[in-house]
């Protein structure tokens, strides 16, 4: 079973999250866990601990850290990635979807469709980096990495 099915969040250091990203991350869990492609491919000739996983996604010293055990609490990886390939992507992100939560309340339909196709093409090009990033640590497909990097937006801008 190459899926993950459970998450934690590390945000105990951040501060509250506004009322758009706590939804935003609430979609992108129940949305990740409800269906998801994670696997971990074998490395250095070990064998990989079988699935379902337990992901905790956190940051550390500057980097993103994924956490990863089986369902039986063994340890089955642990990863750091750079936050550098992400910045520039998560900050327009998030400005288009400050953006996009001002024209919904404002703006006439037309209007807000533009600003929402702006911001998923955003989005696709974040979850295109982490996939690039997590070459040779995890295989996840693309709604899979849109999901996670979101819940990464919700770290990086603490929330």
């Amino acid at each position: 079973m190459s899926r993950i099915s459970h998450i934690e969040l590390d945000d105990s250091n951040l501060p509250p999250p506004t009322p758009e990203i706590e939804q935003e991350r609430k979609v992108a869990l129940f949305d990740l866990i409800e269906e998801n492609s994670f696997t971990l491919p074998a490395r250095d000739g070990r064998a990989v601990p079988p699935g379902p996983y337990h992901l905790g996604l956190a940051i550390r010293d500057k980097r993103l850290v994924f956490d990863i055990t089986t369902e039986d609490g063994q340890k089955a990886a642990e990863f750091h990635l750079s936050l550098s390939p992400f910045r520039q992507v998560v900050k327009d992100y998030y400005q288009i979807c400050e953006s996009y939560f001002t024209a919904v309340k404002t703006l006439p339909p037309s209007q807000i469709e533009t600003i929402d196709m702006a911001r998923r093409g955003i989005h696709n090009e974040g979850s295109r980096v982490l996939q690039e990033r997590l070459e040779g640590k995890a295989e996840v497909d693309t709604d899979t990495a849109r999901r996670l990097f979101t819940l990464i937006c919700v770290l990086h801008f603490g929330g």
